[in-house]
């Protein structure tokens, strides 16, 4: 009796507790931006997604261009980044794909109250860079091959100035992420482009202001691709098109746009929306 209870009822046992515990654990990770993590969206959205589908998320944060690299070295399972032209490339390659725009915000520039360059107002965000440079006013760069980054590398080339004559003196490149990037330009008084998400989030300000702001050419578009599973057959394609398709789902883009920080939406969802001609 004692050893048909062993044999059994105590597996049945095991397997009930066993199998809840095996559940948790089912996940996938999702190479994203530092704007997406530092301005607390992931931290709204992913419990939402979680609760509806079982499946844990785990986000590795870095800048667009490293982000990218994790997708094709196959160390995720999910891209969800904002440089369209590296996020193309990257499906050209055969590392992912297809792309799908989920979201979009904007860019700013912000700097010190005191505005050195007389950049305040300006509608031309080439303008304001070009002041900027004419003033050797201190500008801070990400320099992280992040998407922000590159949007700032392709405004200094429409300005006509190439900020590398700068660098180490009023063009200053610090390598992190846009949270860091912003406590350097407050305690340096420094001008800086910025994601409006995670500017409203950030609450070291000092006495920094948005200076330049709805320039079309400040649109900030966000985009979505599953790692290619036939390149790396570890990648999770079925969990990960899951969170794919619940992002750009009606559930996912009100979560998104649900979002908001003192009454202030942060993310505007485009899943079903042609994008701005820039």
């Amino acid at each position: 009796m004692i050893s048909m209870f062993r044999r059994g009822i105590l597996p049945m046992l095991f397997a009930a507790v066993a199998l809840p515990a095996f559940a948790q654990e089912r996940s996938i990770t999702v190479a994203s931006t530092t704007s997406t993590e530092q301005s607390g969206l992931f931290g709204h959205i992913l419990p939402i997604f979680t609760r509806e589908s079982g499946i844990a998320v785990r986000v590795v944060a870095l800048g667009t261009g490293q982000a990218l690299d994790v997708g094709r070295r196959g160390d995720a399972d999910v891209v969800f980044v904002h440089d369209r032209a590296a996020e193309e490339r990257f499906v050209a390659e055969g590392f992912g794909g297809p792309r799908r725009h989920v979201m979009f915000n904007d860019f700013v520039i912000t700097g010190p109250a005191a505005d050195p360059a007389r950049i305040a107002g300006l509608g031309d965000t080439a303008e304001a860079l070009r002041r900027i440079a004419a003033a050797r006013a201190p500008f801070i760069s990400r320099g992280d091959r992040s998407g922000t980054h590159a949007a700032e590398l392709r405004l200094w080339q429409l300005a006509g100035i190439d900020p590398a004559t700068g660098r180490g003196q009023w063009y200053r490149e610090v390598g992190q992420g846009m949270g860091p990037a912003l406590n350097t330009a407050a305690a340096q008084g420094a001008y800086i482009l910025a994601d409006r998400g995670t500017w409203l989030s950030f609450r070291n300000r000092q006495d920094q202001r948005i200076l330049i702001e709805g320039d079309v050419r400040l649109f900030n578009q966000y985009g979505v691709m599953l790692v290619n599973p036939q390149r790396h057959a570890h990648v999770k394609a079925a969990d990960g098109q899951r969170f794919i398709d619940w992002l750009l789902s009606a559930a996912g883009q009100a979560a998104i746009a649900s979002y908001r920080i003192n009454g202030e939406q942060l993310f505007f969802p485009n899943a079903d929306k042609p994008e701005p001609v820039s």
